[in-house]
């Protein structure tokens, strides 16, 4: 590993702490891009305006019509946390806009596959529907939406995915990515798309008149659902996206917020008063994706729909017990897995190009996780496969893939495609993470010519794990008060978490829970704790370490301990 330090440019930082910035946040948000504190202002006011998203005015006005004529409207969902948070946006906001007959649909991963598939159309049709809804998918389902036309149902598609060579026939298509929209924000989750649907369409119910007598629903009720969906769904955390959820944040805090988020606290045993982008990416967001993976995600959505807060409670522990099932799978399976791919090449050498999986034993809802694990560990691209569970095709691997920066997975996999025909059954998939189907028979097809199209494009400096740092952390900023300050602000994706580093003295070291490294480190002459999760080898006595700021609590007190992100040796 190589660790790095971002520039700090000094007229940005400068002219941020000038504005009354804390200096520490000054440095860090100059290293990341902001030149002025007017990008940091998180009201509502600035969020971008509806009208420019191609699409919302032409949806909003559509289902407009929908609801002044009472047609009966059907969500298809996606079985991740992105989906299930924007069917629970599109639910919450059509009955708040006065949508009488709305209900939702999620394929079943094992069985359905992802995304609007002709069965799934029939299906819709089969409810009564008139008009059909996507949220969180839909742009790459041509023939799903052809048969939906065919059975007479308006389709509205609200997706974030990129595009592929043939749109979907709908009538209305809504979706940032889509050739010809200017909306400047093209990393949107799902969630984000259809709370701006929801914008566009109470600005539309405005114009014709349906708030003149009455105060005009509030729709910011929904932001820490959105909030939740963009952390959770790994999108860059861009100007747009970053006030979302920070309004989200701030009404969790204040204790607006649905009563299945409320519950999805408890369970993670967090503190919403507290919260902060980490609880949603590794505490709630896992919990709702775990009813994807290996249940139902109708569990997750009607956690985030009910008003009952009961049946938000029952739902919310429901959620922890499968997602404490979904760790025990993994932790089995990944640690098969690590075997298998650390059987691919000698100690002393480096691994392949790229790495491929498979087991017949492992479960095909966690094999992303999995394959994201051994990405961390060996900095290599890597699919994991499972054999399908779906009924008639046990002939079939399923795999889910993870990528390092500078590798496009979605377009290894079409290259894959077009020197091999006939070995991918189906694929699709972003940048940094990708799915495909294969034949059995074809794993070994699959995992060379994979591995051969990363090996041409991947040079040694790539294939170095590289960890962005902010530098040198100064003795005065090791407070607790500055880690409450910190975890208040917005990180993720693309707008990554204060992670500090410099050379540390190891004073001592012993594994906890046979799986973690605690250690006592001495930091410019102080003594403080510190923990390496997930590490086991130990360290030497001096070494550069990568580490982000914690407060940890004992017997009442709290201190702040360095969370160990890497090492450099």
């Amino acid at each position: 590993m190589k660790i790095l330090e971002r520039d700090v440019p000094p007229r940005a930082c400068w002219t941020l702490e000038q504005a009354g910035l804390h200096p520490l946040l000054a440095r860090l948000y100059a290293s990341r891009g902001v030149q002025d504190k007017a990008e940091l202002d998180d009201g509502l006011a600035h969020l971008l305006p509806p009208q420019t998203l191609k699409g919302a005015k032409e949806a909003a006005a559509m289902l407009a019509d929908a609801l002044a004529d009472d047609r009966h409207l059907c969500i298809v969902a996606d079985y991740d946390c992105d989906g299930a948070t924007a069917c629970a946006v599109a639910l919450r906001g059509l009955r708040a806009l006065g949508a009488k007959r709305v209900d939702y649909l999620v394929p079943d991963r094992v069985i359905d596959g992802y995304g609007l598939t002709p069965p799934i159309a029939e299906r819709v049709k089969d409810k009564g529907a008139d008009l059909l809804i996507t949220v969180d998918n839909g742009i790459a389902s041509v023939e799903g939406v052809a048969r939906a036309r065919e059975l007479g149902l308006q389709v509205l598609i609200t997706d974030h995915h990129l595009p592929g060579a043939e749109a979907p026939n709908a009538h209305v298509i809504v979706n940032p990515n889509q050739q010809g929209c200017t909306f400047a924000s093209k990393s949107m989750a799902g969630v984000g798309v259809m709370f701006y649907v929801m914008l566009a369409l109470r600005a539309e119910l405005r114009q014709r008149g349906a708030y003149a007598e009455q105060a005009q629903p509030k729709l910011d009720d929904l932001l820490p659902l959105v909030a939740l969906g963009t952390v959770a769904d790994v999108v860059k955390l861009d100007e747009n996206n970053r006030r979302l959820v920070a309004q989200g944040l701030k009404r969790i805090r204040a204790g607006a917020m649905p009563p299945g988020l409320e519950a999805l606290f408890r369970a993670a045993a967090r503190d919403a008063r507290k919260a902060s982008t980490f609880d949603f990416g590794f505490a709630l967001g896992p919990r709702i994706n775990a009813a994807g993976r290996l249940s139902d995600m109708t569990l997750g959505i009607e956690c985030l729909v009910t008003d009952d807060r009961s049946r938000a409670d029952e739902l919310a522990k429901l959620l922890d017990s499968i997602n404490r099932e979904r760790r025990d799978i993994e932790g089995g399976m990944r640690e098969q897995a690590f075997d298998i791919a650390e059987s691919l090449f000698d100690e002393g050498h480096p691994p392949p190009a790229a790495i491929s999986v498979f087991d017949p034993d492992f479960h095909e809802g966690v094999v992303g996780i999995v394959a994201s694990r051994i990405k961390d560990k060996l900095h290599r691209p890597t699919f994991v496969f499972a054999a399908s569970a779906a009924p008639g095709k046990e002939h079939e691997l399923k795999g889910s893939g993870r990528s390092i920066p500078g590798f496009h997975l979605r377009d290894a996999l079409d290259l894959v495609a077009k020197r091999h025909p006939g070995v991918l059954l189906k694929f699709g998939g972003h940048a940094m993470a990708a799915g495909c189907s294969i034949a059995k028979e074809h794993f070994n097809t699959f995992a060379q010519a994979l591995a051969q199209v990363a090996d041409e494009c991947l040079d040694a400096a790539t294939l170095t794990r590289r960890l962005e740092t902010d530098g040198p952390l100064a003795p005065e900023y090791r407070r607790t008060d500055v880690v409450d300050t910190l975890y208040r602000e917005v990180w993720g994706q693309g707008f990554a978490p204060p992670t500090f580093s410099e050379e540390l003295e190891v004073v001592s070291q012993r594994l906890v829970g046979e799986k973690h490294l605690a250690l006592k480190l001495k930091h410019q002459g102080d003594p403080v704790d510190g923990i390496w999760f997930g590490h086991t080898e130990p360290l030497p006595k001096r070494v550069k370490l990568a580490f982000r700021l914690d407060a940890d609590e004992w017997q009442g007190v709290r201190r702040v301990r360095f969370l160990v992100e890497g090492a450099e040796f």
